[in-house]
């Protein structure tokens, strides 16, 4: 585990060193994500930029794609405390966050104690989220929006950094329940993990069927992932980078002044505040992991469809016409002029 920068230092010698420190262990974090994970580089980098700038993030891929190894292993990477949570239809808000139970101390008296969840962890992973009522759902929004959890009358804080990295399948629907528009809104990206190529599936049979799993060598941990939230914060941005963001957002919503016909047709809700906020957010992260202290208009496009395919909500008509979110975004991309 390497040195932590002491966030006491000078701020502008603390943002300097952190994108140095970046850039030289961008390598090494690859290298160490490599001996466990193949392809998939996109939903990689996504990742690392949402646990870099400490947002929350919606994996969707079907069965069988290794969604579940890739967070276990970003976990292990950064040293931080995992939990699973396994998301059935039977799951209770008291499974995630906790119960109270009676206990008798050594005086025979009996008192209730407050015995913790697997939601206070650094990183959960609530696996198939959408196989459980809402009512459990709605466990989650207090954690992910505030860090903290309201249980037994009090309000207990969450350990920082705090992640919830939710896989879904997006192939099965029976038995599942539509996430709630407010939750995904939470999610800062919707990473897709597809189908690996030819070659990259005979490398993972060739590695799985092996006896011996690679060890990961941990290159990060807590500390220093709230120094680079601290760092990511500061990163500058331009007015009219920012002002990009705020157009592609807007201009994902139906009925509004100059909204595009496509938009008008096939989409029933577009992207709200917290889109744009992503966008810039993932922008800023990004530009760290590639070693810029400095955003730039391919970051935020780079990211567009990771922010927005889980906050636009396509038409009835879109679904007949077979056009997909991810096209609707593409769109916008090409409608909205660059800065």
């Amino acid at each position: 585990m390497t040195d932590r920068d002491p966030l006491e230092d000078n701020p502008f010698d603390t943002e300097r060193l952190a994108v140095q420190r970046l850039r030289n262990s961008r390598r090494t974090i690859d290298e160490q994500l490599r001996r466990v994970l193949v392809g998939q580089n996109e939903a990689i980098e996504q990742l690392l930029i949402a646990m870099f700038v400490g947002g929350h993030c919606l994996i969707t891929g079907a069965p069988g794609l290794a969604k579940t190894l890739l967070v276990r292993t970003l976990a292990q990477l950064f040293h931080l405390e995992f939990r699973r949570i396994q998301f059935t239809p039977d799951l209770m808000p008291s499974d995630i966050i906790g119960t109270e139970i009676l206990q008798e101390d050594e005086n025979q008296k009996r008192h209730l104690k407050f015995v913790r969840g697997p939601i206070f962890a650094n990183v959960v992973l609530a696996d198939e989220i959408n196989r459980t009522p809402p009512k459990t759902q709605a466990a989650l929004l207090e954690a992910m929006q505030e860090h903290q959890v309201t249980a037994a009358g009090q309000r207990l804080p969450l350990p920082h950094p705090f992640f919830v990295l939710a896989t879904q399948n997006p192939i099965e629907m029976e038995g599942t329940y539509p996430l709630p528009e407010a939750q995904l809104d939470r999610f800062l990206f919707n990473v897709v993990v597809d189908y690996l190529n030819e070659d990259d599936e005979v490398e993972v049979v060739r590695r799985t069927t092996r006896r011996s799993a690679p060890q990961l060598e941990p290159l990060f941990d807590a500390a220093d992932l709230a120094a680079f939230h601290e760092v990511t914060s500061r990163v500058p941005v331009g007015d009219p980078i920012v002002r990009y963001a705020v157009r592609l957002a807007a201009a994902s919503r139906p009925g509004q002044t100059g909204t595009p016909d496509f938009i008008t047709e096939w989409v029933s809700w577009g992207a709200g505040l917290r889109a744009a906020q992503s966008l810039i957010l993932g922008a800023k992260g990004r530009a760290l992991l590639q070693g810029r202290s400095h955003v730039s208009v391919e970051d935020v496009r780079a990211l567009a469809l990771p922010a927005l395919r889980h906050r636009i909500l396509p038409s009835y008509r879109a679904e007949a016409d077979g056009v997909t979110v991810d096209r609707i975004v593409q769109q916008l991309l090409a409608h909205v002029p660059t800065p």
